[in-house]
């Protein structure tokens, strides 16, 4: 597979990464979002209990959603490191390895997600505790999901940043979704601070909405521009 990525035209490898990009972000805010907005509720730790146990199936859907998030993710670096690799090998390397890591705090989180619905179906192993301690520490592993969850989101963050350098000075994406790409990666960063994250939320992430769409919609319709992508390869070697 690696080999056929390798062999694979720059505009070819750019609409992958596009199709990557979207999947990724659709299964993570479904995932993440939509059904733990649906069925969290932060303040009680009873409603969330029974909304998770009346919408097992859906629960579960979410975290096959989130888990999902984790190798799409993989394949758009793998795809971003071989487009950007002409421009900045290093940088491209280690957004790369950012990008990683950050998979890997979203695979802990997809286990933090699915973690409750375990504790609340297992009385038998469970027995010693009440149900209100089991439904508390049901609520308390959503919150770890998300803490996990955001923690993936500060590497996505670097990445962003990263990936907005290097589309910057390549010559086959226009520079202006290089700068909307590491205005959304600032973006992301502020949630290495959570009390200034909540102090500027929405706009934090708000600012993450022009770049990564524009980015995403540009791989999908455009690609890159072979002939100038080509024209940088062979500068580089």
């Amino acid at each position: 597979m690696t080999k056929r990525i390798a062999e694979a035209s720059p505009r070819f490898k750019a609409r992958m990464a596009g199709v990557s990009y979207l999947l990724g972000s659709l299964t993570s805010v479904f995932g993440q979002m939509v059904v733990l907005g649906m069925l969290v509720v932060p303040a009680s730790a009873t409603a969330t209990a029974a909304n998770i146990l009346s919408h097992e199936s859906l629960f579960r859907l979410g975290f096959v959603a989130s888990l999902m998030t984790v190798p799409f993710h993989l394949i758009w670096a793998v795809l971003f490191y071989g487009l950007f690799e002409p421009v900045n090998r290093s940088a491209s390397l280690l957004a790369g390895f950012v990008m990683l890591l950050g998979c890997a705090m979203w695979a802990l989180s997809s286990l933090f997600q699915l973690a409750p619905l375990l504790v609340l179906q297992g009385k038998s192993s469970l027995s010693a505790f009440a149900p209100e301690q089991l439904q508390s520490l049901a609520l308390l592993l959503v919150k770890l999901n998300a803490q996990a969850y955001d923690i993936g989101l500060v590497f996505f963050g670097f990445w962003c940043v990263l990936v907005g350098y290097l589309i910057f000075r390549s010559t086959f994406l226009p520079r202006i979704i290089g700068v909307l790409e590491v205005l959304a990666g600032l973006g992301y960063l502020t949630l290495l601070w959570r009390p200034l994250a909540h102090y500027l939320y929405p706009y934090n992430l708000a600012l993450a909405g022009p770049g990564e769409i524009s980015l995403m919609l540009w791989l999908l319709v455009k690609g890159v521009d072979e002939q100038r992508w080509k024209e940088q390869a062979s500068l580089g070697r």
